[in-house]
């Protein structure tokens, strides 16, 4: 065997077991294996997941924080200001610079399937030219995705449009949009309706930032599930943010979830953001601005979840770490039930790998690709109270990312302890 990983937890299963992997493929999956590896793992009885996935980024942005400015409101209109004066200037050198180092952090957190948006209204492509060639660059470690992104709109300027095609012939994988940000709400419309006559044109899938917004007139998101009906493009949208829904009233949001059910569009929330940025215009009582997840999971619609932004015009912190996404996420959806919890790692694994139709070759399972996580954790739940990074990050049966755990001493009246933090964390069944 290539590779053997030994007393692995795995989600949903009881007891520990052991991964055979060889050709970069988990060829069984046992209590005990008697093969030996040509490398060997002890995962102690940690568990053991298929690696993050982060539906939604902007890595043509990540890690320019002050540059040109910071953000003195916090709000999300400063943010694309600020960052309109930026990509006056950008080169694609920097923006490759600041990428490399987002996807080594990602990696780190166990991150390896990426999409992220790349904005098209830059007249010389040189965030989506960067972005794609960082693609090619990292494809043995990740798997990126790079979505045309018309930060500033497709019918605030008419040449907009002719960008959003370029991107697409180019190479990006999908078509965005932003109709929340058009003019009017006929412009918002229209914007909709360009993005799925290209998506078609070129067979590509929609992923669009859809009512980033705390307006509750604000009610794109019923457009962009009746086109994908339609269109017969049901299972091939999704719809990022959708901040809006936290103020529908709720003769409304039964309606809506029916819709995007019937549609197939899943919904992608990026709690670090949405809670930082919505509610800005508010004084108290303040909003959550966030999607409805918990009520959403409940009507049958897929939902994942997306960092968004690290270090940059939007949000000043970060680390590219999809638990510290799902650890906001859990609170402000208020996902704190025992089975919430423990099901509220879908939202990180399964559900995006749905919403990329890859749950063929995704997954800890025979005959799926050896790509794998080591959480320093023997739970779902231990992992999200403990935010570790993972102790190793596998990729085609190839260890690619290592860390050697942290040791913690307590120093007191009766000398030196050395702390056992996962065993000071015993709480019972919960833990």
């Amino acid at each position: 065997m290539q590779l053997v990983v030994r007393n692995a937890r795995l989600r949903g299963r009881s007891g520990t077991f052991d991964l055979a992997v060889d050709g970069g493929i988990i060829r069984k999956v046992s209590k005990s294996l008697a093969q030996r590896g040509e490398e060997e793992l002890d995962a102690h009885g940690n568990l053991v997941v298929p690696p993050f996935m982060d539906m939604h980024f902007h890595l043509d942005s990540a890690l320019a924080y002050g540059d040109p400015r910071f953000n003195k409101s916090g709000t999300l209109l400063e943010g694309i200001e600020i960052w309109a004066d930026k990509k006056r200037k950008i080169s694609e050198d920097e923006i490759h610079g600041r990428a490399v180092k987002m996807l080594k952090l990602m990696l780190a957190n166990g991150t390896q399937v990426l999409r992220t948006n790349a904005d098209t209204t830059e007249p010389k492509q040189r965030p989506l030219r960067a972005l794609l060639g960082v693609k090619e660059e990292f494809k043995d470690l990740m798997d990126v995705q790079v979505t045309a992104f018309p930060q500033d709109g497709i019918m605030t300027d008419p040449r907009n449009q002719e960008f959003l095609e370029k991107s697409v012939e180019l190479g990006a994988d999908n078509v965005g949009m932003i109709p929340h940000h058009e003019f009017t709400r006929e412009d918002g419309v229209r914007s909709i309706e360009f993005a799925f006559d290209l998506a078609q044109k070129y067979g590509k899938d929609i992923d669009g930032h859809v009512d980033e917004t705390d307006d509750d007139q604000s009610r794109f998101l019923e457009v962009v599930a009746a086109q994908s009906i339609k269109r017969h493009y049901e299972g091939r949208v999704t719809a990022g943010h959708a901040t809006a829904m936290g103020s529908y009233n709720d003769a409304y949001a039964a309606k809506l979830y029916r819709i995007l059910r019937r549609a197939g569009v899943t919904i992608v929330v990026n709690p670090l953001i949405n809670i930082t940025i919505q509610g800005r215009f508010d004084s108290y009582p303040k909003r959550r601005g966030m999607a409805r997840v918990k009520e959403l999971l409940e009507w049958g619609v897929n939902v994942a979840l997306g960092h968004d932004c690290v270090m940059d015009p939007w949000y000043p912190l970060g680390k590219g770490d999809m638990m510290q996404a799902l650890f906001m996420g859990v609170h402000v959806g208020q996902l704190t039930g025992y089975r919430e919890l423990a099901n509220s790692f879908d939202l990180i694994t399964t559900n995006p790998a749905k919403a990329l139709r890859m749950e063929r070759r995704y997954g800890v399972e025979a005959g799926k690709p050896a790509n794998l996580v080591v959480l320093e954790a023997k739970s779902e739940i231990q992992a999200l109270a403990r935010l570790a990074p993972p102790l190793y990050v596998v990729r085609r049966g190839k260890v690619i990312v290592r860390r050697t755990p942290s040791v913690t001493e307590l120093i007191g009246p009766r000398g030196t302890e050395r702390l056992d933090l996962e065993e000071l964390m015993q709480t019972g069944k919960a833990s």
